[in-house]
Order: C-alpha cells, then structure tokens, then sequence
C-alpha cells in the first residue's frame, strides 16, 4: 500500500475506533474535530477497502460484527503500541541522558573544557561523555560528534553556532630572537620570520590597531607552520620567529619574560569562542543543556 492511500486507511480507522469507543457516530464526530456525515463516509470507506462490514447499525445502537471486532481489538494494540513509543520518545526527550560526543582544540580543552566535565558529569549522571580532539567541523556529521568548540572566526558553514566568550591573542617572540631581529614598529615585522598557524587563511598577515585608532596592515615571511598551539609556541620559545598565540596560552611564559610581546600599543582583533552543532530542527536536550553549561562557565574564563 502506497503511503497516501496507508495516510487516509489509518484516519478511517481511527474513526472506526473513535465511534465503537463512544457508541455513537456523533460524539466520535464531536472528538475528532470532523462531522457526522464525515465520520459515517470513513467508516464506510474503511469497510469496502477491507471488503467487510465492521458494524452493525440500527436507529439506537451499533453493533460490532465478528470481523469489526477482530479488527478493533488489533487496531486497538497498534494504536497503544503508538502511544507508548511517543510516551517512550518524550520521556527520553524530558530525562537528560545518552552519549554527548564534543570535540575542541587540544589547548583550549585541555585548559578550559576538561575541568568543567566532571561537574556536568555529576549534575547529569545519564548523560556519558565522548571526548574527542581537533576534530573539524566536517567531523559532525562523519563521526557523528553533537557539537564541536572552535577558535577564532568561523566560516560560513551550514551549521548552527553560538559564541561562548572572547579572548586577545597577543605577537609574540623571545628576548633572544629580539636581540637578532629589533621590532620596532609594525613595518619591521614584514622583514622578520614568522612562526605560523596553517589553521588560518593568511596567518602571516595581520591588522594591529594602535590605542589611537590608528590601523596598519603587516605580511611577514613564514619559517615555520603548524596546526598546533602547543608546537608554535615552542618554535617560538626556540627563537625561531615571532608569532601570534592565545593570551592565555603564553601567559606564564610573558610573566616569566620566556616570551615577550611586541608592539604592546598596539592589538589584534580579539578572538572568538564558538560551539557549533549540527543545523537541526530539535537539537537534543543534552547538547542544549551542555551548550547552556558551557556559557554559564566559559563568560569570562577565556578573558
């Protein structure tokens, strides 16, 4: 049976149990939002399709036959059987619970999303966690990841997102390259060799905007990349170039004069943090519920 002609059998039957259940074409009619002589067309409809008469009716009662009561008790079962996989479905829906697969950068998870795990791990028991790192946002469909926290600016992209906090991302090199390599002003900085992130489109090429308002736009040469955080900042406590890493990747190093910031008047645009989830409908209440943690705790931790 085609799905249209299934559609319009199971709204006859419904009629069909509507009236036995209430004995009467009218209140059956009055329930389901249709009129009499509609509900009289379903069920009479219902019986050619089955080629069987279901009722027996006379001016004051209705009467099953032996085949309409055959079919009412198994339409009946269906019809729970129904009900409770929606009651099922809608429970799962309401209990927070399942397997919550995140993804984010091995450096800013390591230092801002592990430690909040055990605390929603305790507040939702149900839910288990799946941890994964650097996995890109194609991931969330292959790997079938619920949401993914990235750095920086994101590309457009057919999936949903939300922010999550802010944080300044700084120019960094060590005293020793300094010495080799003076910077001075912006200008110097396309004679120097970079260190850089190949995560990014142009990462040799930045805006800094000095106090004053005042713009300029440098290009350096690259001497290394990478993808990680974690390798850059060491190339860059190797000597081997400036490079601009997380504020509060290198804030022990700044403190210790490890590393020294360049330029200090001047910045670079500040840097986002986004949870991106897949661009559906009914997002799980687990990934809304983790989402909400995450900027409950995320506001002002990447500051």
């Amino acid at each position: 049976m085609q799905r249209a002609a299934m559609h319009t059998q199971l709204h006859r039957a419904q009629t069909f149990l509507a009236v036995v259940d209430f004995n009467s074409y009218t209140r059956a009619a009055q329930y389901l939002g249709i009129s009499k002589a509609m509900a009289s067309l379903h069920v009479k409809a219902l019986e050619e399709a089955l080629g069987v008469a279901l009722l027996i009716r006379n001016t004051r009662t209705l009467a099953l036959t032996e085949n309409g009561e055959a079919f009412y008790d198994e339409f009946k079962e269906i019809v729970s059987d129904i009900g409770t996989a929606f009651d099922s479905v809608m429970h799962r829906r309401n209990r927070i619970s399942g397997k919550l697969r995140i993804s984010t950068t091995s450096e800013y998870g390591e230092r801002f999303i592990l430690p909040l795990l055990p605390a929603f791990a305790a507040q939702y028991p149900e839910v288990t966690l799946g941890y994964h790192v650097n996995s890109s946002l194609n991931d969330l469909v292959a790997e079938k990841l619920d949401l993914v926290v990235r750095l920086g600016n994101l590309a457009d992209s057919g999936f949903k997102s939300r922010k999550l906090a802010d944080f300044d991302i700084v120019l960094v090199a060590t005293p020793a390259f300094l010495a080799r390599h003076p910077v001075q002003c912006p200008a110097d900085l396309e004679a120097v060799p970079w260190v850089a992130n190949s995560n990014l489109q142009r990462p040799t090429q930045w805006l800094l905007q000095h106090a004053s308002g005042a713009e300029a736009a440098v290009t350096g040469p690259m001497a290394f990349e990478s993808n990680s955080s974690t390798a850059i900042r060491a190339m860059a406590l190797s000597s081997l170039g400036v490079a601009v890493l997380p504020g509060w990747l290198v804030a022990a190093e700044l403190a210790t004069g490890a590393l020294q910031r360049l330029l200090p008047a001047y910045a670079l645009p500040r840097q986002a943090v986004s949870v991106v989830f897949p661009n559906s409908r009914h997002v799980p209440r687990k990934t809304r519920v983790f989402i909400d943690f995450l900027c409950a705790r995320l506001g002002a931790a990447a500051d």
